[in-house]
């Protein structure tokens, strides 16, 4: 056999000299020699040389099936580093109990909290003298705001004043008069008369002061008054809640105070607490209660915070057929801004379960379903029966015990690592 293959060689190399000597003879000699079993024979032998003198890969000089990587990977086992880890921003959770909750999810809109609005309004006619507060300022209750010119101040603040230089006169003229009658120096009926005159001007001076009280003049003012006439005219504005002010209605001199003219000059916001106003369809009604929970989130991708259901309309909009349904939120970041859309999620039932993982936390890999156990080398997958979901969590049937530690952020980095060493492997 050997000897016929060396003959056959040997025939198609003197064909090939000669087709290459003469030009019309080579085409055809050509032709018949490519087409020869014997040419497909030579061409096979010089592929396998070929191939034997290739150098091998790194991937191919390693025995299939005999090193730790190849049995790890059998075995669902990632070999990563912390640095690997913390680079792919996984993140672990230990395996826990937990709730799964039913929510009710409905539009909102943050509005100011209307228990912590207040206003800074003229109660007299005036002009407008000082504005010490400009938008966004922080102010404290009682806190002097602004000050105004005005003539009817002025009048009660000379009444008090009168009244006040009138009582004393007829308080040290009833006192005398009563030491004489004990003395019997006097006559009963001129005792009588000082008493009923102090009696007179003790009531002119107590209604003087309630009238500057329901002017909004306080008691530390009407007590530094002097009976002097000057800067009787001038009326204090004090805030009237701790805040910051989100209005300035007037300018300086501005008139305030009567009929046509602005009252108020400012308004004033707490802003370290809002509402949120839902719309709860009629149907879903019966499912929102007084003092329940509800979580709150703003835009895509918005961090969530948990308020509480302050009250429910008993009275549906006639248009939409829903009632307002109102939560206060705690805003002491300041986070969350009145007229901003929101969407609230209303828990409606919670059940406790012994085992939950998070959403993120579970694969599908073919027919199973998944998670990444965190180990000391790195993570192992581990297949796991799931049960019950809210949409958040989901119940564990078996699997896992409390207390491991899985990923539960970016499991998808896992899940295509581990699918990369399932091809290699094939390979």
């Amino acid at each position: 056999m050997l000897v016929r293959v060396l003959i056959a060689v040997s025939g198609v190399a003197i064909g090939l000299a000669l087709a290459a000597t003469l030009p019309q003879v080579g085409q055809t000699a050509r032709t018949i020699v490519s087409h020869s079993p014997l040419a497909r024979l030579a061409q096979l032998n010089a592929q396998d040389a070929s191939r034997a003198k290739r150098p091998q890969r790194e991937d191919d000089t390693r025995p299939r099936g005999s090193t730790d990587e190849l049995a790890a990977s059998k075995r669902g086992i990632l070999k990563l580093s912390d640095e690997q880890i913390a680079a792919s921003r996984i993140e672990t959770a230990k395996v826990s109990d937990g709730a799964l909750t039913r929510r009710l999810t409905v539009p909102g809109t943050v509005v100011l909290a209307a228990d912590r609005v207040g206003r800074v309004a003229a109660k007299v006619v005036g002009t407008v003298a000082e504005l010490r507060k400009q938008l966004g300022d922080p102010v404290t209750r009682g806190e002097v705001v602004a000050v105004l010119d005005s003539r009817e101040v002025a009048d009660a603040k000379s009444e008090h004043l009168a009244a006040s230089v009138n009582f004393d006169l007829q308080k040290a003229l009833f006192e005398r008069e009563q030491s004489l009658f004990q003395k019997n120096i006097t006559a009963e009926q001129q005792f009588l008369r000082a008493r009923a005159t102090y009696s007179q001007a003790q009531l002119r001076i107590d209604l003087a002061r309630q009238k500057l009280y329901a002017l909004g003049v306080n008691e530390e003012e009407i007590a530094g008054l002097s009976r002097e006439s000057t800067g009787l005219q001038r009326y204090e504005l004090r805030a009237t809640i701790s805040g910051r002010i989100v209005e300035r209605l007037v300018s300086l001199g501005a008139p305030v105070g009567s009929e046509g003219l602005p009252h108020e000059l400012y308004g004033i916001a707490d802003l370290s607490r809002v509402w949120v106003e839902l719309a709860v369809r009629l149907q879903d009604l019966d499912s929102v209660s007084e003092g329940g929970t509800v979580k709150i989130t703003a835009g895509a991708g918005g961090r969530p915070a948990d308020g509480k259901i302050i009250f429910k309309s008993p009275m549906l909009n006639a248009d939409t057929r829903s009632a307002r349904v109102v939560a206060q939120l705690s805003n002491d970041a300041g986070l969350w801004q009145p007229a901003a859309f929101v969407t609230a999620e209303i828990i409606v039932d919670s059940q406790k379960v012994p085992l939950v993982v998070p959403k993120s936390a579970l694969q599908t890999l073919g027919k199973d379903q998944i998670v990444f156990v965190r180990t000391s080398e790195g993570f192992e997958k581990r297949e796991v029966t799931a049960g019950r979901k809210d949409g958040q969590l989901v119940e564990i049937v078996s699997g896992l015990q409390p207390g491991e530690e899985i990923a539960v952020a970016n499991t998808f980095t896992l899940k295509a690592e581990l699918g990369k060493s399932e091809l290699s492997d094939e390979d």
